[in-house]
């Protein structure tokens, strides 16, 4: 074992260990931006989305960055919430939906393709 993977398991690659890193730490900054944006929205009277939204980004970027298996299950949720929230707001008009479903499903893609990468708790 190398100086490098020493804190690692040994099933897991270096280059996976900081994908999944960061990864992690590209969700933790969506979420405070989109919280931020979502909590300025709610001082408006708007919708409550983003704040929640925001939050879920928050936790799965945490949840990638200790690589816990429950981040992909947090993001499914935020997920799923996003799809709710796009076909409530504009229905079945796919090119209304495209632009609000789009980067949340890039961004499932790639925490799908974090899986291997993830250890469930002993």
């Amino acid at each position: 074992m190398t100086t490098l993977d020493a804190g690692a398991p040994p099933n897991r690659s270096y280059r996976a260990n900081w994908g999944v890193m960061i990864l992690g730490w590209i969700c933790m900054i969506f979420g405070l931006i989109i919280i931020a944006g979502g909590i300025w929205l709610m001082v408006l009277g708007g919708s409550w989305y983003y704040a929640l939204a925001g939050l879920g980004l928050i936790g799965t970027g945490a949840l990638l960055i200790r690589h816990r298996i429950e981040a992909v299950w947090l993001y499914l949720v935020v997920w799923l919430g996003t799809m709710g929230w796009a076909w409530w707001e504009v229905g079945a008009d796919w090119w209304a939906e495209l632009p609000r479903m789009f980067a949340p499903s890039l961004i499932l893609v790639f925490v799908l393709i974090c899986i291997p990468a993830l250890s469930r708790r002993r």
